[in-house]
């Protein structure tokens, strides 16, 4: 194999909220040969997890018994198959795939400027922003099996939905091939407007997860946290943003524990004053610590 597995490694050095307990292993594959082999080389009961930039993820402080695979560097190329479709790696970042859309004269990837993470997380989940989602532009994906086989898929083969991508356990997304429209006149004008409303509107001053729940049909969850009385709602360094309601933010020194209380919280509140029943769009995963 090209990299070794660490053993006891602290996910929130890999997590967007800077919180979680140690990875019991975690292996970053240098390509698809040593993720293959990885794979082929556990025992098939060994859990396995796939990690990008950590956004959209909350680790519990007891940490995860099993296996971490981060997809970085090893899954970082992107290519042009024709005038409107690219190949893309799982660990290449959103925020590039939007970048480099306008570099090849490809109109409608900005959105992709407004998700914090990689194309992988993007996939998981359907990410989307601005009104756009990852799916919608999703031709096929190449995945590997818990066993390392790898398969290409066509989009239809997904029953994607809002927020939602049915995945088995143990299977990860290695890339995917989207298409957009080409346009010459194509500016970064789109992109830098965006951005721009994102930093205006969400807290990117402090580590934070992205949105903590989908919207639900014909609302914004923001709106239901905020007309509860919710922002800046606080246990321990956890906090309900006072810039965006549907975002929790890590004031410094907050534990897993903490933010997963706070989401509770604000479930529990928003359902018992208006009876909607808001939906994690966070995946929560791991072992609680000790001391809960």
């Amino acid at each position: 194999m090209n990299a070794a597995i660490r053993e006891n490694v602290p996910m929130s050095r890999f997590t967007s909220w800077r919180v979680g307990g140690c990875a019991r292993r975690l292996f970053e594959p240098e390509d698809r040969h040593a993720l293959v082999q990885m794979l082929r080389s556990q025992d098939p009961s060994e859990q396995v997890f796939y990690v990008g930039l950590g956004s959209n993820l909350l680790v519990r402080d007891g940490g995860i018994p099993g296996t971490v695979v981060l997809l970085r560097k090893g899954f970082s190329k992107m290519e042009r198959l024709d005038a409107r479709t690219l190949r893309i790696e799982a660990g290449v970042a959103c925020a590039q795939i939007a970048r480099r859309a306008l570099q090849w004269k490809l109109s409608g990837a900005d959105f992709f400027a407004g998700i914090p993470g990689t194309l992988g997380g993007a996939l998981a989940m359907n990410a989307g922003a601005f009104g756009d989602e990852t799916w919608r532009h999703v031709v096929a994906i190449e995945w590997i099996s818990r066993g390392g086989d790898i398969e290409r898929v066509p989009a239809g083969h997904f029953n994607v939905s809002y927020r939602q991508v049915p995945v088995p356990p143990g299977q990860g997304f290695l890339s995917a091939d989207l298409t957009f429209e080409p346009d010459p006149a194509v500016t970064r004008k789109g992109v830098r407007e965006l951005l721009a409303r994102r930093a205006a509107t969400q807290p990117l001053e402090h580590p934070n997860s992205g949105s903590v729940f989908m919207n639900p049909p014909g609302d914004h969850a923001a709106r239901l946290i905020e007309s509860c009385g919710l922002k800046g709602w606080r246990m321990g360094d956890a906090e309900v943003s006072v810039k965006h309601a549907n975002f929790i933010v890590n004031r410094g020194q907050a534990r897993a524990r903490d933010i997963e209380a706070l989401i509770r919280h604000v479930h529990d509140t928003v359902q018992s004053k208006t009876g909607i029943d808001l939906v994690t769009e966070v995946r929560i995963i791991g072992e609680p610590g000790h001391d809960e």
